[in-house]
């Protein structure tokens, strides 16, 4: 996540058009064919230029999508077992998993969902080449270009000392023995530019290799679906690298196939004052949208004016940290107010949780271009008391 997020998820396309009060609160609401008008530029980009794109389930697992996201994209990427079970499970296509590292009573049944498995180290890399092999399974190695492009470090792969990936200056034809291709994430929602430096960055390192590659995977955080984003300059990149190295090329966009496609919907539960306007409300920041304290970002508010009354939200959990932010109404709140934070499907709906007992969001799908209104799953007791002991 990044300030890049909060400042460009602030048109709130069709959801004005949706009443708030339709949903249970909180409540996530998917626009099904905003997530379908996502992929058809995902498609479109990989037809134009050859390359295989994959759904990054850690990103965005509404699987009850599964069936619109596989006609448009090749397969998904996953980041462990679990997420490969689904990708197999639910979407079909090719899966690739990658993980920091594999445990041994994993690797058979990850193998067995898996098209191509990647590996942190040469060391997993040989602790598992001959499995993988055996069950012709493709082998991949994720490297290190060793070329920084995140603004966060904590969202930046190539940061100094990190454990993502093996180094390219240690790379050797030893340590490729047995690799089929290499992957290298290095972006966090970013345009087309920070792609093409890495690239110039590490091609010459990679140049010795390249003739025993079949593929070489550029993993997410690309916002191809971005208004700005120079998909055109994209397509001739990877026509490029085909063309002049024979290999096949494949991308893992998450954002992009829900970017601006979702919402939080959630209430106004009191309005407490310290000095300042205080709004306690049903979405908690560290439940349901961690990256607000984890980035931190500032997630945009549907239809926030320039001017108004200011009201610093917070959620209703015990963590005095728990604060979404600062954010401006034309009128004073009112307790049950209904609202709702922009772009919202992606990152958040995978990465809520149940500290303090705090409920989880209610799923629903919308569509809006029939107006049409789904609620997909709604939580309760039984999935806070089941993840306890």
């Amino acid at each position: 996540m990044s300030d890049m997020m909060a400042t460009q998820a602030g048109d709130a396309g069709a959801f004005r058009d949706l009443d708030l009060s339709r949903v249970p609160s909180p409540c996530f609401v998917v626009d099904e064919k905003a997530v379908e008008q996502n992929l058809s530029i995902l498609s479109e980009v990989a037809e134009r230029s050859g390359a295989h794109i994959l759904s990054a389930l850690k990103a965005f697992s509404m699987f009850a999508l599964a069936p619109l996201i596989r006609q448009h994209v090749g397969g998904t990427c996953a980041s462990g077992i679990f997420e490969a079970r689904l990708g197999r499970e639910e979407y079909g296509g090719e899966v690739a998993t990658f993980c920091a590292g594999y445990k041994d009573q994993d690797i058979n049944e990850i193998l067995t969902l898996s098209d191509h498995i990647i590996f942190n180290s040469p060391a997993q890399k040989n602790r598992f080449l001959a499995k993988a092999q055996s069950a012709g399974v493709q082998v991949g190695l994720r490297i290190n270009p060793e070329h920084s492009e995140g603004e966060i470090p904590k969202y930046d792969p190539c940061a100094p000392c990190s454990r993502l990936g093996t180094p390219a200056s240690q790379l050797s034809f030893e340590v490729l023995n047995g690799v089929d291709g290499v992957h290298m994430h290095t972006l966090c929602e970013q345009g087309f530019e920070p792609l093409q430096r890495t690239w110039t960055a590490v091609e010459p390192k990679l140049a010795p290799y390249l003739g025993q590659l079949k593929w070489l995977n550029f993993g997410g955080g690309h916002h191809i679906t971005r208004d700005d984003y120079d998909r055109d300059a994209l397509i001739s990149f990877i026509q490029g690298i085909r063309r002049k190295h024979g290999v096949e090329v494949y991308l893992e966009p998450g954002e992009a196939v829900a970017l601006d496609a979702g919402i939080l919907v959630g209430e106004i539960l009191d309005l407490p004052m310290n000095g300042m306007n205080l709004a306690i409300t049903d979405i908690s920041a560290t439940c349901h949208m961690p990256d607000v304290i984890e980035a931190p970002y500032r997630p945009a508010l549907m239809g926030e004016p320039e001017t108004g009354t200011t009201y610093r939200l917070g959620g209703p959990s015990c963590l005095a940290g728990d604060v979404i932010g600062d954010y401006t109404w034309t009128n004073p709140l009112e307790i049950g107010q209904r609202f709702a934070f922009l772009d919202q499907a992606h990152y958040s709906m995978v990465k809520t949780n149940t500290f303090n007992g705090v409920p989880l969001p209610t799923i629903a799908l919308w569509n809006s271009e029939t107006d049409d209104l789904k609620i997909i799953k709604q939580f309760g007791y039984d999935d806070f008391k089941d993840r306890l002991s």
